[in-house]
C-alpha cells in the first residue's frame, strides 16, 4: 500500500448494502429472482445426462429446443423485471404462461421445480405495486374553535334539494320524472 492509495472507508460494505436495499425496494426484485431461477431447470433438464453407476440416463426430449427457448425467455423476463419495472404486468403474465407451457414441453416444467419458481415469480410480478413516496406533511393547523379568535363553522343550508345541482341522471323529483317512463 502506498501513500497515494486511499484507504477503504469504514462502513463501505454497509453503505453498499443499504444502496442495494434501496434499489431492490423500488422494483419487483424477488419476482424477478424467482422467474430467473425458474428458467434454469427448464433449460437444463432436457439436455442433462445423469450418471447412476455405469448407467447413463438421458432426459432429452423431442422438444429440447422448445425447452431452451422457454428457459431463455424466463431468464430474460426475470432480468427485465429488475431493470424495467414498468413491464411488470406483461412480464408476470408472460412468465405464468411460459411456466404453464413448460409442463408438457420440458419434462414437467423442469421436474416441477422450474414450473413452480416461474409461476410464483410471475404471480409476484403481477401483484407488485410501487410504493408511494412519502409526502411532506403541512404544519398542523388549529382546529375550528381553538386558538385566540373565535371561529364559526359553516353549517349546511337548510331546505335545499337532496339531489342539488349535481344530479345528472334527470330523475330527480324536481322535474317530475322520478325515473318512470324515461327509457322511451
Amino acid at each position: 500500500m502506498s501513500a497515494e492509495t486511499p484507504a477503504v472507508a469504514s462502513g463501505q460494505f454497509t453503505r453498499r448494502r443499504q444502496q442495494f436495499r434501496a434499489w431492490r425496494g423500488t422494483r419487483p426484485f424477488w419476482a424477478g429472482l424467482f422467474v430467473l431461477l425458474g428458467g434454469f431447470p427448464i433449460m437444463y433438464f432436457p439436455y442433462a445426462h445423469l450418471q447412476v453407476g455405469h448407467l447413463t440416463l438421458a432426459m432429452s426430449t423431442t422438444a429440447g429446443a422448445g425447452s431452451l427457448i422457454i428457459g431463455v425467455l424466463l431468464v430474460v423476463l426475470g432480468i427485465s423485471l429488475w431493470f424495467q419495472k414498468h413491464v411488470r404486468v406483461f412480464a408476470g403474465v408472460a412468465a405464468i404462461l411460459l411456466a404453464l407451457v413448460s409442463i408438457p414441453v420440458s419434462n414437467f416444467g423442469g421436474f416441477i421445480l422450474g414450473f413452480l419458481f416461474a409461476l410464483i415469480g410471475g404471480a409476484m410480478a403481477v401483484a407488485w405495486a410501487p410504493g408511494a413516496s412519502p409526502q411532506p406533511q403541512p404544519p398542523a393547523e388549529a382546529a375550528p374553535g381553538e386558538g385566540d379568535a373565535p371561529q364559526t363553522a359553516k353549517l349546511p343550508q337548510q331546505g335545499t334539494d337532496v339531489f342539488g345541482e349535481n344530479d345528472l341522471s334527470g330523475t330527480s323529483p324536481a322535474n317530475g320524472a322520478n325515473g318512470r317512463h324515461s327509457a322511451g
